[in-house]
C-alpha cells in the first residue's frame, strides 16, 4: 500500500516523530499524529500508550526553538487544550515544527466549524461550562 493511500485511510493530516536533540535522530518511541479530528500521541516500546486530544478542545499553541534545535532544524510546539489528561502537550523536537503548527491550526479551525463551536463554548471540566456562558449578555 502506498504512503498516500495509508494517509487517506486513516484521515491523517501529518505524522511527526520525537527526535533526539543532537543530530535530530528519530530514535525515540514517541509519535505525534494529526488527524482531522484529533491529535494522537503514541509512546513506548515494550509498554506502549496512546493518548489523544480532540481538535476542538485545543485553545492555543506556541512554537519554540532553542539554539540546538535551530542548528539541527528541529522545534517544539506546545499545545494548550481543555483536556483532562493533557492540558499542556509539548510536541518536542520535531523535524517540521512550523508545518506541524500550521496544519494543527487549520485542523482546529475546521473542526470547530464542523461542530459549529466558538472558543467560548468549550466545556470547562471544573464548572461544567465556560465562564462566558454564565454571562446573561452572552446569547444576545
Amino acid at each position: 500500500m502506498s504512503e498516500e493511500s495509508k494517509i487517506g485511510v486513516n484521515n491523517e493530516l501529518m505524522r511527526e516523530r520525537k527526535r533526539w536533540l543532537f543530530f535530530g535522530i528519530p530514535w525515540t518511541f514517541t509519535k505525534y499524529i494529526l488527524t482531522e479530528k484529533k491529535i494522537i500521541i503514541e509512546s513506548g516500546l515494550f509498554n506502549s500508550s496512546e493518548n489523544e486530544i480532540l481538535m476542538y478542545r485545543v485553545t492555543d499553541m506556541t512554537l519554540t526553538r532553542n539554539l540546538f534545535q535551530k542548528i539541527f532544524k528541529l522545534g517544539t510546539v506546545t499545545v494548550y487544550a481543555h483536556d483532562k489528561t493533557n492540558p499542556t502537550l509539548e510536541v518536542k523536537n520535531i523535524k517540521n515544527p512550523k508545518l506541524f503548527k500550521e496544519t494543527l491550526s487549520e485542523a482546529v479551525e475546521k473542526d470547530r466549524l464542523r461542530m459549529k463551536m466558538r472558543q467560548s463554548e468549550i466545556v470547562d471540566d471544573m464548572h461544567g461550562f465556560h465562564e462566558d456562558l454564565d454571562d446573561p449578555n452572552f446569547f444576545e
